[in-house]
């Protein structure tokens, strides 16, 4: 399986960006979801599951380590007051803590309504703390698009679920494939280019019992260029 394109996404639910090579660590790809936008009054980070203007946003690393966000009107900022300008509310640009942040989904889909908590897992924004980084290959991706899923890795060809429960290599990093990844509103929402399509996560459930792209858990650092392979 040949890498094709790697991507990270360094605001939790903002949009990422596209990278030729990058290192893995204990957190994943280096970078991602390593910045998150927290809402004191509710006690949350925000997604785009709550707010989806969050995807009309985009973020990107500098090579100082610092983030850049850029808002839909084009102005790039990391500045607390512009983006709680840009959101209506106070939020602010925050790292992630030992406890772990809180995250909200929708168990009505359609209506955005009967909405369920939980705690996500320290070291990262990631949405459980089972896996680090994710994958996927065209095959299974077919004509959908890369961005409503917001997978790390896109490998050419498919197969990537036969790989849960194998121990492989991605670049110069061993990784462990640990699950099928299970989808949500998320993949509905708007974003550029994008109307929002509930037929997306419908589609889903009926051809793939809701089961898109794989997770794994990082087990030696190393760095994944694309044209790499992933090999077990």
């Amino acid at each position: 399986m040949r890498v094709l394109e790697l991507w990270r996404y360094p605001v939790k639910s903002l949009g990422g960006e596209r990278v030729d090579s990058i290192e893995i660590g204990d957190a994943g790809l280096g970078g991602d979801r390593q910045w998150g936008l927290f809402h004191a009054e509710t006690d949350t980070v925000l997604t785009a599951r709550r707010e989806p203007d969050l995807l009309f946003a985009s973020a990107r690393v500098e090579a100082n380590g610092e983030v850049v966000i850029s808002l839909p009107d084009g102005t790039e900022t990391a500045d607390d007051a512009a983006l709680s300008s840009w959101l209506g509310k106070d939020v602010q640009l925050v790292r992630p803590s030992d406890e772990g942040a809180t995250y909200e989904n929708p168990m009505d889909v359609e209506n955005d309504a009967d909405w369920v908590s939980w705690q996500g897992p320290s070291g990262s924004f990631h949405d459980s703390g089972k896996s680090q980084l994710s994958i996927v290959g065209t095959d299974t991706l077919g004509d959908r698009d890369i961005r409503r899923f917001r997978t790390n890795v896109v490998v050419e060809g498919g197969g990537e679920d036969a790989l849960v429960g194998s121990q492989v290599r991605l670049g110069s990093a061993e990784i462990d494939v640990i699950k099928q990844i299970d989808r949500c509103v998320m993949v509905t929402r708007p974003q550029p280019g994008l109307e929002r399509d509930l037929s997306v996560l419908k589609d889903l459930i009926k051809t793939r019992n809701n089961l898109l792209s794989v997770g794994a858990r990082v087990l030696s650092a190393g760095v994944v260029n694309v044209g790499d392979e992933l090999t077990s």
